[in-house]
């Protein structure tokens, strides 16, 4: 599990395509502090395994990329040299700052448009169709694998309004219209659904 608070910006330098897999390789220096074999790490967003890594500084760690997360995600689409976001999976012991992030990615979506403000962007992004019955108006949702919260939504696009600190320390401050990223709705607003779905049991 993650929180969507983005700890590093890491640099891609590989992506070694496998048949229906890829292994991708990028430079990062903080969330390499405590790597174990088998880690989760979410990469934009995408929970990735640690495979591997080298003793260098930076540390470059491989992950593996499974054919589901190419179909789902824009992880196939990344390039050497691309900046990505980074988080460890979350301690228990610490504070949940963002909201609740799986590394699931639920769809993929593009930026429409941007706006400046005086300190701060509002940013629109086009969403399919079928994943906006689960983001709402204040609610939360991850893009790329930041925790947002969203201020504006329609059948097929939100807006979120991005502080000096997103745009700073994360990939979405240079992202241009057209770019894509990866989105993951609300976990609960899935349970939700599901439970109504359901109905009450007898």
């Amino acid at each position: 599990m993650f929180t969507g608070i983005v700890e590093e910006l890491g640099e891609v330098v590989a992506i070694e395509s496998r048949e229906d897999s890829a292994v991708l390789t990028l430079a990062a220096s903080k969330i390499a502090e405590d790597l174990t074999h088998g880690a989760s790490i979410a990469v934009n967003g995408v929970c990735l395994t640690v495979i591997g890594w080298t003793d260098s500084t930076p540390t470059n760690i491989d992950f593996d990329v499974m054919g589901e997360t190419l179909r789902r995600s824009v992880i196939g689409d990344l390039k050497p040299g691309d900046q990505v976001n980074l988080e460890r999976a979350a301690r228990v012991d610490a504070r949940l700052d963002g909201h609740i992030v799986q590394g699931h990615v639920d769809g993929s979506g593009s930026v429409v448009s941007r706006t400046p403000g005086d300190a701060w962007e509002s940013v629109r992004f086009a969403l399919p169709s079928e994943l906006s019955r689960y983001v709402a108006e204040k609610g939360s949702i991850a893009v790329d694998g930041v925790s947002l919260t969203v201020s504006g939504v329609g059948d097929d696009w939100f807006e979120v309004g991005l502080i000096p600190e997103t745009l700073r320390a994360t990939t979405l401050g240079s992202k241009a219209p057209g770019a894509g990223v990866n989105l993951e709705v609300d976990v609960l607003a899935k349970y939700v659904e599901r439970l109504l779905e359901r109905g009450t049991p007898r």
